[in-house]
């Protein structure tokens, strides 16, 4: 039983971090491509919503699956 909470709190931490880097390089990238073309601010802002939307999406799915694995044992 102990070891399903530590493999939730493993995978929950995770979720967190993999989000965390993917929005931080998201939004580096973005702004490296905004200085290189500021005519294409409008484009580049709207895809850089929407991935950080989708990343978000992922990672809450991954905490939403840790906490089941918590509430099921």
């Amino acid at each position: 039983m102990e070891w399903a909470y530590m493999g939730a709190a493993i995978g929950a931490g995770l979720c967190a971090i993999g989000a965390g880097l993917g929005i931080g390089k998201l939004a580096g990238s973005a702004m490296e491509g905004i200085a290189r073309q500021p005519e294409a601010v409008g484009d580049i802002r709207t895809n850089m919503i929407l991935t950080a939307a989708l990343i978000e999406g992922v990672a809450l799915i991954g905490e939403v699956v840790a906490l089941l694995v918590v509430l099921t044992k």
